[in-house]
């Protein structure tokens, strides 16, 4: 492939060499440097990879793509463009021949709500029988393979090689989370989805290397409309209204208490049986069934009405929308691992007081005999975070068992200290068990009829990082050994 045909997209200025260079690769890490390949320099927060110019030309590398005019070896190409990352990702999408063109591409962006949402959507696609890829949180899925990634939304070339990949399998759909970070980053340029879903915002992610304040937050998350042919937003989010201001593609909404929205939830039911609990409701307005969702919260209501209203627009039966939702599973996303006559096991990722606060409340609409909470506090973190989740289990939880969740650098038993104040300000039960395995057991064996255990802080987590070293772990897998020795 000549080097010029992977530029049509891109503005920029030849500033040394032939256009017509034959390449065959893009990279902007220098250790993958060589020859046919395109090396994209750009400046980070601690690394100017400008500086790796002469390096990279000494691996092979005849391509270079600079932000600034820097002295380029004889006989290399390079154009100088104004944003390298924005060419990176332009340039991916080139080298792997546009593949996100080849599906239905559904972009899902949001402060909570995207892995479930995407999980959602995925779900019932393969309901009807559709293949689908999926990028986010738990990895880039291609069928049953899961490939870890860095970021909830990787890198621009990794994104793109991706697409491909999923292309090449067969996939009709990709659906995946966009993070904030990603349109700042300028990972996701380019790149059109059909399907621009927002879910909510809330002030998070801000702080250093990620967003300066709320303002910044809030315009990144609206980029979803600005890259989008159709877009569906929460009419509930209060902030909806400065999201979809300068919106640049066709708008729908969705609700569960407004009214004259397209998508309205209506006639909520809670539904706690031995072997179901979760959510009943009616979809009114311009789509309308009636759904049962296999994951207990109102706030999943919010999700699946969510995934519903993107999914309306697919022509797909109404019959299997319903089933994938009364059959689906997220990991670690209010996941019902065990149920039986003496208690509900629930383990879920949330890790901060806003979303335990969230989750807690949730939980006590299912009534249950004692609300149990499972959880602690990474290591190496704001304190902040341990005494506002120890308020939130101490009022909202009937009993808390405190533990270890990923400790660090730090001490277990100084991260239960903290812990430990702010429940005993609540007046709320706890007892501590440092180590998670048998917390986890203690909560089981424990447990009086009725009662309902929420295991919080690492959801899909399959780690518990200590002293710098990741051992394998999975919250999961510890309830299901515990109901195996139960059931015998």
């Amino acid at each position: 492939m000549k080097f010029k045909e992977w530029l049509k997209d891109l503005k920029y200025e030849a500033i040394q060499g032939n256009l017509d260079v034959e390449v065959e690769e893009v990279v902007y890490d220098s250790r993958k440097a060589r020859e046919g390949a395109v090396f994209v320099c750009m400046k980070g927060t601690k690394i100017d990879s400008h500086e790796f110019i002469p390096s990279v030309v000494e691996a092979g590398v005849k391509v270079l793509v600079v932000e600034q005019k820097v002295p380029v070896p004889e006989g290399v190409t390079a154009v100088l463009v104004h944003n390298a990352r924005e060419a990176l990702a332009l340039l991916s999408a080139a080298r792997f021949d546009y593949p996100a063109k080849k599906m239905v591409t559904i972009g899902v962006t949001g402060t909570k709500g995207k892995t479930t949402t995407t999980h959602m959507i995925k779900t019932i696609l393969e309901s009807c029988g559709k293949k689908v890829g999926m990028i986010g949180t738990t990895g880039i899925v291609i069928g049953q393979t899961v490939t870890p990634t860095k970021n909830t939304t990787p890198e621009s070339y990794e994104l793109h090689e991706a697409f491909r990949n999923m292309a090449d399998a067969g996939c009709e759909y990709m659906v995946m989370e966009v993070s904030s970070q990603a349109f700042k980053m300028h990972r996701v340029d380019g790149i059109t989805f059909d399907y621009g879903l927002f879910t909510n915002i809330s002030p998070d992610h801000i702080g250093p290397d990620e967003h300066d304040d709320f303002e910044e937050y809030l315009y990144y998350k609206s980029r979803i409309f600005h890259c989008s042919r159709k877009g569906i937003m929460n009419r509930d989010d209060t902030h909806w209204a400065e999201v979809t201001k300068d919106a640049a593609c066709e708008l729908y909404s969705f609700s569960m208490d407004e009214e004259g929205t397209d998508f309205k939830a209506e006639n909520i039911h809670y539904v706690s049986q031995p072997d179901f609990v979760g959510l009943e409701f009616d979809v009114k307005g311009r789509y309308e069934l009636s759904v049962r969702v296999n994951i207990p919260g109102r706030f999943n209501v919010a999700n699946a009405l969510a995934a519903v209203s993107v999914l309306s627009f697919l022509e797909l039966p109404k019959e299997r929308i319903c089933h994938g939702l009364e059959h689906l599973s997220v990991n670690g996303r209010m996941e019902i691992v065990y149920t039986s006559e003496t208690c509900t096991v629930i383990v879920d990722y949330a890790h901060n007081a806003v979303s335990m606060e969230s989750l807690l409340t949730t939980l006590r609409d299912y009534k249950p005999k004692r609300l149990v909470c499972v959880f602690g506090c990474g290591g190496n973190r704001s304190k902040d975070r341990r005494y506002s989740m120890g308020d939130s289990a101490g009022r909202l939880a009937d009993f808390t068992i405190i533990t270890a969740d990923n400790s660090r650098f730090e001490k277990t038993e100084d991260i239960i200290a903290d812990i430990r104040g702010s429940i005993e300000k609540t007046g709320g039960k706890f007892i501590e068990i440092p180590d998670r395995r048998e917390a986890i057991e203690y909560s089981m064996t424990h447990a009086q009829p009725g009662d309902m255990i929420a295991i919080i802080g690492k959801g899909h987590e399959d780690y518990q990082e200590m002293n710098g070293v990741r051992h394998h772990f999975s919250d999961r897998e510890e309830v299901l050994k515990v109901a195996e020795r139960l059931s015998k």
